[in-house]
């Protein structure tokens, strides 16, 4: 049996009067439940996870608990992680049309007193992506949990994504290949800025012994400052607003969303960045006339991430039923799902419509993984959220049952630690 007493024991703190607090102390809580499903590495039977500070620090199979460590005892209980919400504008309220304006930020519109942030806590969305209004290239989304005094206290991260919607037509191609010839003649610009500044440097050195013996009478610190007049760093141009989340796109310190319609919209897609490398996740509202079944094998050839809502469709002209979600699944996609519907309602139902996709043939852990892990890579933040591993923020919801049964009910949610929802002590 592994003990948490070699953890515990280097932690020179004084425990917590009882689990959930929210007063910021750094004492323990443990929570020993019958079955944690992990996201990223499978079910942990007879669990135990300990956290300190609003992080998991330790979680296995019966992990003995170090006395004087308050634990959460629930043999009963079924833990996963908290739901991610990748794309979402719920909260957020103006509107704009198909535009070019990546310098935008979804954050600006974030507003912290509102009671839908506590509804879609209550429903087990710990961490959200705001996206920016319209299409076309709107602008950029940021994550955020749904709790906070202030937008400040609810960002988690910001910039996520930047978001694209690519169509089959001439001008929506035409925006974004258009967006990556900006980059080009920006980093042009500073080529041609940095050969002019190299020439006035070569000019200001000294061109011949004799030119230093010449020099020789004056002070040293004269000297110098003739030598090194000037800027001694060369500083490059500073890029137009618009052109900075290209420039971060192609330096790959942002991502980007990109939502299609159909099937063609994604071949479209591929011939417009044929030639850009960054790091890209595709995105689909699904309905019956859909024929994004068409791409499956394309898209599951690169292993490439998609958000798909939570729904079984009708092929067109027949009543064949496609689970979409599945089908990219199997064909190597990774699958991110979202809610139907910017509406508390559909929030509620989510694990619901999720659940009967796995009853048609969904695998059961790559759906808890949509739910989850898939999402939080989308907005650049499975390294922090997402799974019950070591090190990550502790977003747990605590479930009387199976999760995907409708009679199981979400007994309990822990947010970043501190218990948010849920009478623990009874």
């Amino acid at each position: 049996m592994i003990s948490l007493a070699l953890i515990t024991a280097a932690l020179l703190l004084a425990p917590p009067e009882g689990p959930g607090r929210s007063d910021g102390s750094d004492g323990l809580l443990a929570i020993r439940v019958g079955r944690a499903e992990t996201a990223s590495h499978g079910t942990i039977e007879h669990a135990v996870l300990l956290i300190e500070k609003g992080k998991i620090v330790a979680i296995g199979q019966d992990l003995s608990i170090e006395r004087g460590i308050p634990v959460l005892d629930r043999p009963d209980w079924v833990a996963t992680p908290g739901f991610v919400h990748c794309a979402t504008r719920i909260g957020l309220d103006s509107r704009s049309g198909n535009g070019f304006e990546p310098q935008q930020k979804a954050s600006g519109e974030l507003y912290a007193r509102q009671d839908v942030w506590a509804e879609v806590l209550e429903h087990g969305f710990t961490t959200l992506g705001l996206q920016p209004p319209g299409g076309g290239i709107p602008g950029q989304s940021a994550a955020i949990r749904p709790r906070g005094k202030s937008a400040a206290e609810m960002i988690l991260q910001d910039p996520a994504n930047l978001s694209i919607t690519l169509s089959s037509n001439a001008g929506s191609k035409k925006m974004l290949r258009g967006a990556f010839e900006k980059v080009d003649e920006h980093d042009e610009k500073v080529k041609k800025e940095r050969e002019k500044w190299d020439k006035e440097r070569e000019k200001k050195k000294p061109k011949s012994k004799k030119d230093e013996e010449k020099k020789e009478g004056e002070a040293e610190g004269e000297k110098k400052e003739k030598v090194e007049e000037g800027p001694k760093f060369f500083v490059p141009p500073a890029p137009d607003a618009k052109v900075v989340p290209f420039i971060a796109l192609r330096e790959k310190k942002l991502s980007a969303l990109i939502t299609i319609s159909s099937a063609s919209d994604y071949l479209h897609l591929l011939d417009v960045i044929s030639e850009e490398e960054f790091d890209w996740s595709l995105a689909c509202d699904l309905r019956n006339d859909i024929d994004l079944w068409e791409i499956t094998a394309r898209v599951g050839e690169t292993g490439r991430r998609i958000v798909l809502s939570s729904e079984v469709t009708l092929q067109e002209g027949t009543r064949r039923e496609r689970n979409l979600p599945a089908e990219f699944q199997r064909a190597g996609a990774k699958v991110a799902l979202v809610p139907n519907a910017d509406r508390v309602d559909s929030f509620e139902n989510w694990r619901l419509d999720v659940g009967f996709l796995v009853a048609a043939g969904l695998d059961r852990d790559t759906a808890l993984r949509a739910m989850t892990l898939e999402p939080a890579e989308v907005l650049g933040l499975g390294a922090r959220l997402g799974s019950l591993d070591v090190g990550k923020d502790a977003n747990i919801l605590l479930w009387n049952g199976d999760p995907f049964e409708p009679r199981s009910e979400l007994q309990a949610i822990l947010l970043e630690g501190d218990i948010v929802k849920g009478d623990v002590h009874r």
